[in-house]
């Protein structure tokens, strides 16, 4: 037999190459609730911010996300390519036209900053936390579980992290309309623990606002940044509910997280024990205003205007909320009441210090789509940024 060409073997390795990154991409994007294409460029020079055009005609827009130093260019689809072309061409020129009503749904540049919750993304992988939790459900208080252990730690994968920005980028298109001198920024757990909201020792947010997923799992310097946050003057916004549940660690150089404390558990790396269900509650309301209710205690809304089917919420905890919109929520089981009252779930504002929380109240990652949400939430953040 003769051998290979040395030609056709780097041809034939270039082809593997990119069948197996086409699966993997395959694997990561996984249904999709809008079908973006996902356009990886690596590149240590790449800005983590895009500006997003206020074109009327442009349907999906762009975004740079940050993961470990590298950056991913995330492109999203257009109605045609000449769109995009013009999407370009306004932002080289800087056309800053926003005078008509339909150009943006804010009327000032406004730094954004999209938090995808890659921690809890991780905690609920395969043979993660939840497979302990699944594990030792019927362990009693004051007994050490010392067997498993592994499970309660987890190694951060871009697959984590871009599974987490999935409902971050549907939810750029949701803010198409932003006045073209902005900037939306996908950040993720790390950075906002690594303290990527602040400039000058935190004295100054870079961000005008942070928008939060499903921050169920976070560490306590992240918690406290995004506390300072808020103290410094910014907006946070809260989509879902079940958010500040559990407290995790966070190792930056092996890029993994730990459970310490929260979820009904403790960890010190030697042994883990039953606990506490939400790690920060008192401060929690104090400053956000609302706490995580349980998990499907919320069997229907009366006031249902996005066709919701409840299963994680928060209800009202602090009585200088400002309510903005009431679900009427009817819940399960009875016995849960507060004050002798049941909870109110509700989408709601709470001034704290210099800055302010906007809380949706509900999960709102399964109404992404749906266009009444879309349209209060435009409108929610216009008239309260």
């Amino acid at each position: 037999m003769q051998p290979v060409p040395r030609r056709r073997k780097s041809q034939l390795l270039s082809i593997s190459v990119a069948l197996v990154l086409a699966l993997i991409i395959a694997t990561i994007v996984v249904k999709p609730a809008v079908n973006y294409g996902l356009i990886f460029r690596s590149s240590a020079h790449a800005s983590s911010a895009f500006n997003i055009n206020s074109s009327n005609n442009l349907t999906k827009s762009a975004v740079v996300v940050r993961t470990n130093r590298t950056y991913y260019y995330m492109q999203t689809n257009t109605k045609s390519k000449n769109q995009l072309a013009n999407l370009e061409n306004s932002i080289s020129s800087g056309n800053n036209n926003t005078n008509s009503s339909n150009d943006g749904i804010l009327n000032k540049a406004v730094n954004i900053a999209l938090v995808a919750p890659t921690f809890t993304a991780a905690a609920y992988d395969h043979n993660s936390f939840y497979t302990f939790y699944k594990l030792y459900s019927n362990t009693s208080l004051g007994t050490n579980v010392t067997s498993n252990l592994n499970l309660l730690s987890k190694n951060i994968t871009n697959h984590d992290i871009l599974r987490a920005s999935l409902v971050m980028l549907n939810l750029v298109d949701n803010l198409k309309l932003i006045n073209p001198n902005s900037h939306i920024t996908i950040l993720n757990d790390a950075d906002v623990d690594n303290g990527s909201l602040f400039s000058n020792y935190k004295n100054n947010n870079i961000y005008d606002v942070a928008i939060l997923g499903h921050q169920e799992y976070v560490t306590q310097q992240e918690y406290d940044n995004l506390k300072k946050f808020v103290t410094n003057g910014g907006t946070m916004v809260l989509l879902d509910g079940n958010v500040f549940f559990a407290q995790v660690k966070y190792n930056p150089h092996t890029k993994t997280e730990s459970l310490v404390k929260g979820h009904w558990w403790a960890f010190n790396g030697k042994s883990a024990w039953r606990s506490i269900g939400e790690r920060w509650a008192n401060e929690t309301s104090q400053w956000v205003g609302s706490n995580y209710l349980c998990y499907r205690c919320v069997s229907a809304f009366g006031n249902d205007p996005f066709e919701y089917r409840p299963h994680e919420e928060q209800y009202i905890s602090n009585h200088n909320d400002s309510i903005l919109l009431n679900y009427d929520a009817v819940i399960t089981d009875k016995k849960i009441k507060l004050d002798n009252k049941q909870p109110m779930i509700a989408t709601y504002k709470l001034d704290y210090q210099k800055g302010k929380v906007v809380a949706l109240g509900i999960f709102s990652d399964d109404v992404i789509d749906n266009a009444t949400f879309n349209k209060f939430f435009d409108n929610l953040l216009h008239s309260e940024l």
